[in-house]
């Protein structure tokens, strides 16, 4: 970790903010972090995470009966892996969700 990121900002700092407005601000600062390998990561990991999230909750209202109530608990999960990955990232660490942290982190160390 180089300690800095984009706008001279704490990395910790900017890991965390890769996921405030979810895949957005990770598509923020994918395109504009190009050297900090830890917001590099995070940024990753929170566009593909809260991408492939939106897809399923838009997905899951199609299905009879039961589509609400899915939606309804993707959404819960959303809110909570926001507020986990959020503060895992301006603690500092490398939190990896399954599969989707291990992309990332192959994508970013390439």
């Amino acid at each position: 970790m180089t300690g800095k990121s984009l706008f001279n900002l704490d990395e910790k700092l900017s890991g965390a903010l890769c996921y405030a407005l979810c895949f957005l601000s990770g598509i923020f600062y994918l395109i504009m972090e190009k050297e900090n390998k830890f917001v590099r990561f995070h940024a990753l990991q929170s566009t593909i995470w809260f991408g492939a999230c939106w897809i399923l909750s838009w997905l899951v209202r199609f299905v009879p009966f039961i589509g609400g109530l899915l939606s309804g608990l993707i959404s819960l999960l959303i809110f909570v892996s926001w507020l986990y990955l959020m503060y895992m990232a301006y603690k500092g660490e490398t939190f990896k969700i399954p599969v989707i942290g291990d992309t990332a982190w192959e994508q970013v160390n390439k």
